[in-house]
């Protein structure tokens, strides 16, 4: 039992969000909104490869997917965007993750593989955020 403490106790910035504002904000999760801009005509090809290759691997280098979502179509995005939150321990955890992520050779083969037509995405934005204290827990993944 005293082993499992501690373990249950470092879960609880994640799970609480009030003791995550009591944290250093080196010590919080961070949550990172990120959203694609899919080149004309690739929005499937996008949506394929987070499907079939993405998000084993971003679990592979420690980033914890939390949902993603294909917004609507629009006039000034016909296809719609991908949006996506990931989160990560803390934002020196992300950096680190990223960079392994980035080198890893089985992104770089499907990166390729992928943009083999052509690039697919035109334009990334990225939001870094930490848990408001009164914000809801976030249900636990399956």
């Amino acid at each position: 039992m005293r082993l499992a403490l501690p373990a249950l106790l470092a879960l609880l910035p994640i799970a609480a969000p009030g003791a995550a504002q009591t944290a250093t904000p080196a010590q919080q999760p961070v949550y990172e909104l990120r959203i694609y801009y899919p080149a004309p005509g690739k929005a499937e090809a996008l949506n394929a490869r987070f499907r079939n290759h993405t998000l084993k691997l971003f679990a592979k280098h420690g980033m914890r997917n939390i949902a993603y979502w294909n917004e609507l179509p629009r006039a000034d995005a016909p296809d719609g965007r991908v949006v996506y939150v990931l989160a990560y321990p803390s934002r020196a955890a992300r950096e680190a993750d990223w960079k392994a992520f980035g080198a890893d050779p089985e992104w770089q083969k499907v990166v390729a593989e992928s943009e083999a037509n052509g690039k697919i995405v035109t334009k990334v934005e990225s939001i870094f955020m930490t848990m408001a204290d009164y914000s809801p827990p976030l249900a636990a993944l399956r």
